[in-house]
């Protein structure tokens, strides 16, 4: 009997793959001749990195980046099982909570850092390559990212913008050179998991959307709205093509448009990229059931999240699925999704805190009696 192990991250308790472990050793307290296929899984935010790298049996590769505001950062990115494909996550290095909150202002920050883990990466042999754009700290339409991997940016006097690029700079940008650009970009698929579809500009564009939870007062909104417009002018010249429009533009501070015209990238859903890399389709056929799970069950589930893309797969192949997590809410839309039954992992009234802090023991006990009674 085969069953397939594919949660998402309990966020603050357990990462997708430490779920994964709780769930398969309650399996086993109950069930001794079974293959378990573990394949711990993530919509493209926070987790997509650990997910993909243990679901492929990947590695992971610890260096130094920039940070948000210039400053030396540790970073990591993952290479895949297959020794080509990268995943990358561009909070990890340029994400807001690098920048204290004191200093939040998206003039003041870069998406280097993202750029030199790509660097990295493509120095390693690295060609296809997953990267994650949720939580950034930044509005540079990702030429802070460009540069590191050798764009030049010139100012109207035709001298190089040397320091790094970030949102207060984009008015200055007269010129983009693209020669410099890195070599192997060019035989490198670069596929970004997005899952807004905001233009770049507008009043449903990045600076008024999401620069206010960056620190951007409304005067500073106007002024990276109108660089940005003026940027964007320069930067499609440049690249040969045209990205403001392009749903998912605006991601992370117009990072989604920079890799689009920068490096050809395609946006996609979070989770129909981390179920293509990992193989879900292929690695499930077989089983006689699918096991999912997050901390919280409700509406949002059911639009684009990571169990939402496991029981669509799980329709196609006939593969019933159960699902984990901390609370539950709106039964009846899981149902319409796809879930046979849900479980909430709590056996007993306890703060929060404790249940976190318990999330792993509290998991494989709800799998050991779902698992008695399947």
């Amino acid at each position: 009997m085969k069953i397939v192990v594919s949660p998402d991250s309990f966020k603050g308790s357990m990462s997708a793959a430490e779920a994964s472990d709780a769930i398969e050793k309650g399996i086993l307290d109950v069930l001794s001749e079974v293959l378990i296929e573990k394949i711990p899984m993530a919509d493209g935010g926070e987790g997509t990195v650990d997910a993909l790298v243990a679901s492929t049996n990947g590695r992971l590769i610890e260096t130094n980046a920039t940070d948000p505001l210039g400053h030396p950062v540790k970073g990591r990115y993952g290479i895949l099982g297959d020794g080509t494909t990268a995943v990358i996550e561009m909070a990890s290095v340029s994400g807001l909570p690098l920048v204290p909150e004191e200093l939040r202002d998206p003039r003041n920050t870069t998406t280097y850092g993202t750029g030199e883990l790509i660097r990295e990466a493509l120095d390693a042999g690295c060609r296809e390559f997953v990267i994650g754009i949720g939580g950034s700290a930044t509005n540079d339409c990702g030429t802070g990212m460009a540069q590191a991997l050798g764009v030049a940016f010139y100012d109207a006097d035709g001298k190089e913008i040397t320091e790094f690029m970030r949102g207060g700079l984009l008015n200055a940008v007269a010129k983009i050179e693209m020669g410099g650009l890195h070599a192997a970009v060019a035989g490198s698929r670069f596929t970004v998991a997005c899952d807004v579809d905001n233009p770049l500009l507008g009043l449903n564009g990045c600076a008024h959307i999401y620069a206010p939870q960056k620190g951007a007062t409304p005067e500073i909104v106007e002024y990276l709205e109108k660089a940005m417009s003026r940027f964007i002018d320069v930067a499609e010249s440049a690249a040969g093509r045209s990205v403001r429009n392009e749903p998912g533009a605006g991601a992370a501070g117009g990072l989604g448009a920079g890799l689009m015209a920068f490096l050809g990238a395609a946006l996609k859903p979070g989770v129909e990229i981390v179920l293509d890399a990992s193989r879900f389709a292929e690695r499930i056929k077989g089983a006689m059931l699918i096991i999912t799970g997050e901390g919280k069950l409700d509406r949002q589930t059911v639009f684009g999240k990571t169990i939402a893309g496991v029981t669509s797969e799980a329709k196609k192949q006939h593969i019933p699925v159960i699902a984990f997590a901390g609370k539950v809410e709106d039964d009846d839309a899981l149902y319409e999704m796809g879930l046979k039954s849900f479980f909430t992992i709590c056996d007993g009234p306890m703060p929060l805190a404790e249940a976190m802090e318990q999330g792993n023991a509290l998991l494989r006990r709800a799998v050991v009696r779902a698992m008695r009674f399947f």
